[in-house]
């Protein structure tokens, strides 16, 4: 390890560290424009400029490896005249914008220049102006401020493979375009406004609406999918403004993808706030005592076998944990969290998480994808995937609809004979998977989602043992879900308890007449037309599909407006907090639930959020402690069975990645997105519309 001497103190670093990550190891800050530390060094910004012993010129630290015996000097006069200069030439272009600019207030330029820069320029010649460019729907560009960093072109070229930015023309000419001047088609493009340093680079959505110091910022997460991204929401009044991606390296580290970031202009679109009774075929307010008294009327005079719950993908694990206390005081064994009707053993939680961890796939040296399209499913899982995958050693195959994952995967077909084949060693891939020392296989909801979905969980289980996917130190075998609620719901039991129907039986039975009454708790993505002849309560956030079918609607509270626990894909426990309060006569969805107990003559066992999140915990070790994962009880689960070709092939069970749950249906900019990318994207990742 060499051991370099920075500012008088000495410091030893392991080989290949640069200079300036050495001299951050010592709190000595180097101020840069182009370095990060997740991006390829450019060192074409030369603002972290540093005096360095024996060498002739200042150095750019962000390139220079650290030495054995190196004396840095990062405040000299020389280095500090060196910035001087180096922001000077920055500066000679850049419009003098700033109390316009979008960036005002977290601009790195902006705090550099005061702080590193001369107190006047010496430029009085023209500035230059590029003509703007159009990235889509969700990056709004002035090229003028541009210093051609290249952060942007680095970040789609390496994260998110795809590289659709680029620069042109040289000196004064030179400019980042997009090549074939059309939108961006990546779902993690949002990600280029936190790195641009200059504001030339800016969210569309939020152009104009606020300044940073207006907000109040509340550390949450993302539950739009299954990963859990770390957000912090920003809210001024009673109004979300933004979202942005906050540091966990075990499961973001600091990306975000569009639909979790863009979709909040969702949140105020289609929004219950008061409560409904369908009166004469027609829904219409009503106060909360006249909506509890229809509900009492209906469900008291049903047996518990007539009445069925169903949970939607966004509801909190609370919600979920006090209605299945409300259905068991009812008598009622049939409720379901899986409205896809995913083949998943809830009895074997191993057979149902992401078992690796995200951050344990960088640890994989091959894995085969199965019914999935992680790309669209997961973004920012996806791209740690393609981090793997550009450290080399790590061989990639997919099995389902041909689609650009971003990274070079062998398409060993789309169907369930391919996978077959593949379980029973007559596939070349098989020995690939049983040489590899820690294998990994990722089965989507395409795959579980199918009537023979549960053959094929019993399939990927037999490949398990064959090839080795769990051993000692490594679980190999993982389910990719979608939905946020659906880990929490699983380990909750909100499943069918004994003699109860799932999702399609409660659906059938209620077409038939057997099942009286349903509860959607925010379950949107169900058959509805099988409840026109049952009593339907929807409790939820946004008057989506499921409460246009209801008899009364109780109107719940969205993810930003209450604190609530989730359970992402891996099993780990995240708690969102309440950053604004719901809209109207809203309420959050355990104290609904709280009161029809009440009202029902069957009053549930707590009166308060920490009373009913220690009763989750004594039944549930997931909800133990937060942001922790324990770990999937490992066992036999699944079908066995041949799988059915018939069935077509193995798609990925989203088809607009843009527009999968209420409120991204009601977000005009994924409206936008849909229209202006999604033709696009929909080609480049082989789903259809």
């Amino acid at each position: 390890m060499p051991k370099l001497t920075i500012d008088g103190l000495e410091v030893d670093v392991p080989a290949g560290t640069s200079v300036l990550q050495a001299a951050e190891q010592l709190g000595i800050e180097i101020p840069r424009f182009c370095y990060h530390d997740r991006l390829p060094v450019a060192a074409n910004c030369r603002m972290c400029l540093v005096e360095i012993e024996k060498m002739p010129k200042p150095v750019a630290s962000c390139a220079m490896p650290a030495g054995e015996g190196m004396v840095v000097k990062t405040q000299s006069p020389a280095a500090l005249q060196a910035r001087k200069d180096v922001m000077e030439l920055l500066l000679i272009n850049h419009p003098l914008d700033c109390p316009i600019c979008d960036q005002g207030g977290e601009c790195d330029l902006q705090d550099q220049a005061v702080a590193y820069g001369k107190d006047r320029g010496r430029y009085t010649e023209e500035k230059r102006a590029v003509v703007e460019k159009d990235m889509g729907p969700l990056i709004k560009t002035a090229m003028t401020r541009c210093i051609h960093c290249t952060r942007c072109v680095r970040f789609l070229t390496e994260i998110a493979g795809v590289p659709e930015l680029g620069m042109v023309n040289r000196g004064e000419h030179a400019e980042i375009t997009t090549y074939v001047g059309k939108a961006l088609t990546s779902e993690l493009s949002g990600n280029l406004v936190d790195l641009c340093p200059v504001g030339a680079l800016t969210s569309a959505p939020y152009a104009y609406t606020a300044r940073p110091w207006e907000l109040k910022k509340t550390e949450s997460i993302d539950v739009l999918d299954a990963v859990g991204c770390a957000i912090r929401i920003d809210a001024r009044g009673n109004q979300v403004m933004r979202v942005l991606p906050r540091l966990n390296e075990d499961v973001n580290e600091e990306w975000l993808g569009d639909k979790s970031r863009h979709a909040i202009d969702g949140l105020a679109k289609r929004r219950l706030d008061t409560p409904f009774v369908r009166r004469n075929g027609r829904l219409e307010e009503a106060s909360w005592n006249e909506a509890f008294a229809v509900i009492q009327d209906k469900l008291g005079g049903l047996p518990g076998s007539a009445v069925a719950a169903i949970a939607g993908d966004l509801a909190d694990a609370e919600s979920m944990f006090a209605l299945k206390l409300l259905m068991d005081s009812l008598g009622s064994p049939h409720r379901d969290c899986r409205q896809d009707g995913a083949a998943l053993d809830p009895a074997v939680s191993a057979s149902y998480r992401f078992n690796t961890t995200i951050a344990g796939i960088e640890q994989a040296d091959a894995l085969l994808i199965v019914g999935s399209n992680p790309r669209i499913e997961a973004p920012v899982l996806n791209a740690r995937i393609r981090k793997r995958f550009l450290k080399g050693g790590f061989a990639v195959a997919h099995i389902g609809v041909a689609a650009d994952l971003t990274y070079p995967a062998q398409h060993l077909g789309d169907g369930v004979d391919t996978f077959q084949a593949v379980v029973d060693g007559a596939h070349p891939f098989f020995e690939v998977l049983k040489a590899a020392e820690r294998p990994m296989i990722v089965l989507g909801m395409g795959a579980l989602c199918r009537d023979d979905g549960a053959r094929i969980l019993g399939a990927a289980r037999y490949l398990a043992d064959k090839v080795g996917l769990v051993k000692d130190g490594w679980n190999g075998f993982n389910v990719l879900q979608t939905a946020a609620a659906r880990v929490a719901g699983l380990d909750l039991g909100f499943v069918p308890g004994q003699g109860g129907l799932d999702t399609r039986g409660i659906l059938a039975a209620a077409r038939a007449g057997d099942i009286g009454a349903v509860w959607l708790l925010g379950a949107d993505q169900i058959e509805t037309n099988s409840l026109d002849q049952a009593f339907v309560v929807y409790q939820g956030h946004h008057g989506d599909v499921g409460a246009q079918v209801a008899d009364v609607v109780l109107p719940g509270a969205a993810y930003t407006e209450k604190s609530g626990t989730y359970l992402n894909t891996e099993g780990r426990a995240q708690r969102a907090a309440r950053a604004v309060f719901p809209p109207g006569e809203a309420r959050e969805d355990w104290k609904i639930l709280r009161a029809v107990s009440e009202v029902l003559g069957k009053p549930l066992p707590f009166d308060s959020l920490e009373a009913l999140r220690a009763l989750m915990a004594e039944g549930c070790a997931s909800f133990a402690g937060i942001d922790k994962v324990v770990p999937g009880v490992w066992g036999d689960f699944g079908e066995n069975g041949a799988l059915n070709p018939a069935l077509g092939p193995l798609g990925s069970a989203v088809s607009n990645y843009y527009m999968t749950d209420p409120i991204s249906r009601a977000s005009p900019t994924m409206a936008r997105c849909t229209l202006e990318i999604g033709g696009n994207a929909k080609a480049r990742t082989g789903t259809d519309g």
